[in-house]
């Protein structure tokens, strides 16, 4: 209540009068109210963590994706601690509505990840963010490297692993290393260069607004574009999706295998989050790498 209570206050005194306010369900990690102010709509999350755990993140990544002028993302105005305890985040409120045209889904996708990033280091050739940010209730480490393998082998692979501390999985993972000479195989000839990603891209996160597309609910980072689409296999990407977004990034040889690797940090996270089945899948995605 006292994040809520904070919320509505800054609407109060940086857009005008609070004319009616309704609960919006939420998830395993924060509340949603819908507010009316000022003549306008905002969604407001809240937590019961500090913000810099729970929506710093997110709300560095709606910018980032949002300074690309590309796909329909929710503009932030503000986010913050309480001044009791817990956190929340205010932003525009959109009228969501079933997916898209899917070409022009991916098409907007494709110019999103051919972006140049306003983040200066991530224009230079750098990749991470500027800030942590969450993988659904997981911690995602951001620290800027030089190296995408490595970025993605120690700050991705490895930070589920280590969460997971599981001897099979270490294991598994020992012997892709070994087979793919630390991952290095899996990218020869392949130019990589930073993009704005969404990061946890599957369908929930997806609509349209006024028929365009549009995305929400990031786990933003500057990485390889093949990255985004380790959660196809929660997405339902048709066939004119994958039309519309070759016609401006076309498919670079050994994207099937990378696929593999990309899906496993998501695979390897709902393990983290839900445990079942994942485990299996991440071992089974590991021994087609290792092969």
């Amino acid at each position: 209540m006292g994040a809520d209570a904070d919320a509505e206050r800054w609407l109060v005194d940086n857009v005008g009068p609070v004319g009616k306010k309704s609960r919006q369900g939420g998830s395993g990690w924060a509340s949603f109210t819908r507010f009316s102010a000022g003549g306008r709509e905002f969604f407001v999350k809240t937590s019961s963590r500090p913000c810099d755990q729970m929506f710093s993140g997110e709300a560095h990544g709606l910018r980032a994706m949002f300074a690309t002028k590309t796909v329909v993302v929710p503009e932030v105005l503000h986010c913050a601690d309480a001044e009791s305890s817990g956190s929340y985040i205010i932003m525009e409120h959109l009228e969501l509505g079933g997916r898209a045209e899917p070409r022009l889904f991916g098409r907007k996708m494709a110019e999103m990840h051919l972006a140049t990033p306003a983040d200066p280091r991530a224009a230079a050739g750098e990749f991470g963010f500027g800030v942590p940010n969450t993988i659904g209730g997981t911690p995602q480490q951001n620290a800027w490297a030089d190296d995408w393998v490595a970025f993605f082998r120690d700050q991705r692979i490895g930070f589920q692993l280590r969460t997971a501390a599981d001897d099979a999985l270490n294991r598994e993972w020992k012997r892709v290393l070994a087979a793919t000479h630390d991952l290095a195989d899996l990218f020869v000839g392949v130019e990589i260069k930073p993009s704005v990603l969404h990061g946890d891209l599957w369908s929930g996160n997806i609509a349209s607004v006024g028929g365009q597309p549009a995305i929400y609910d990031p786990a933003t980072y500057y990485g390889h574009h093949e990255a985004e689409w380790g959660m196809s296999w929660c997405a339902s990407f048709p066939p004119a999706f994958w039309q519309g977004y070759r016609e401006l990034i076309p498919k670079d040889p050994g994207f099937a295998e990378r696929a593999v690797l990309y899906e496993l940090y998501h695979k390897l996270n709902h393990y983290n989050l839900f445990g079942g089945g994942y485990y299996s899948d991440s071992l089974g995605l590991m021994s087609q790498l290792a092969k």
